[in-house]
């Protein structure tokens, strides 16, 4: 049994999918889940990662666990896990607990806890989502515009259904990929500007770009998000560094293929733009 956290959301309910197909037995969890939300053959359990004590019932019987970086006691996570059972943990991190482990501090104490648990482990660190884009859904259907600030800096963003993929991967042997830690990007960088033209062209009408300024960007993001994370995306989006902006060989190396490019996420997707 593996144990899938954030089951609903756009890497782990691809992750879910891809190891139902495969016949492995998968214990879906979020916070808002319930059977109709899951094959008939995935057990869903709604839980909290920020009440560790909540997931006993979602982790019992398991052996594995994909572990998204979401509440402020992994060590409680991970002591549950342990309790039930759990040998093998794959996290989902973010490659800025690497690149800038001062602003994604959080990130990193989940990463240190998961190597000082005692279990097998696997992290993953990802590059921006190709799924961020969905955030401009609202507005590319009402009024074919997207905004964004940074309109020419490119990244390499990555598909989560690339992202699911890995992890599934590992997931189903880890021991290959026991204590490693993988940067997951797509196969080039793109830009805000080019990836809104990716969309507008799937959708085969024209599409509105529009950068914003920085300081338009900080004071929408600074609704949803702490300031220190606020001010470490706008300067990862405004003056990427080196490694930042570079292509990783890993989504290719354990999947033996290419990572899937934007322009195809956004026509696999482009019903949420219509």
């Amino acid at each position: 049994m593996i144990v899938v956290t954030g089951a609903t959301g756009n890497v782990g309910r691809t992750l879910v999918r891809t190891l139902t197909e495969a016949q492995v037995p998968v214990t879906a969890v979020a916070r808002h889940i319930a059977d109709a939300d899951a094959a008939p053959e995935v057990r869903a359990v709604a839980a909290d990662l920020a009440e560790p004590a909540g997931l006993r019932d979602a982790f019992e019987g398991a052996e594995a666990l994909f572990l998204l970086v979401a509440g402020e006691d992994p060590q409680g996570i991970l002591g549950v896990a342990k309790a039930a059972g759990i040998r093998r943990v794959v996290l989902l991190s973010s490659q800025g607990a690497g690149t800038r482990p001062d602003v994604y501090r959080h990130a990193g104490q989940f990463e240190a806890a998961v190597r000082g648990s005692g279990l097998d482990w696997t992290i993953l660190r990802s590059g921006g989502l190709d799924s961020n884009a969905f955030a401009w859904a609202e507005p590319i259907r009402t009024a074919r515009q997207a905004a964004a600030p940074f309109g020419d800096i490119g990244l390499p963003f990555v598909d989560p259904d690339d992202v699911a993929a890995v992890a599934a991967a590992v997931l189903r042997d880890q021991a290959p990929h026991q204590g490693a830690v993988y940067t997951l990007t797509g196969p080039a960088p793109t830009t805000p500007r080019e990836r809104a033209a990716a969309i507008a062209a799937a959708l085969g009408e024209p599409v509105r770009f529009t950068e914003q300024t920085r300081e338009e960007a900080h004071e929408l993001m600074a609704r949803f998000m702490p300031l220190p994370v606020v001010e470490g995306t706008l300067a990862l989006l405004g003056a990427p560094t080196e490694e930042e902006q570079q292509v990783s060989p890993d989504v290719a190396d354990i999947l033996g293929r290419a990572p899937g490019a934007f322009a195809a996420w956004a026509e696999r997707n482009i019903a949420a733009f219509r």
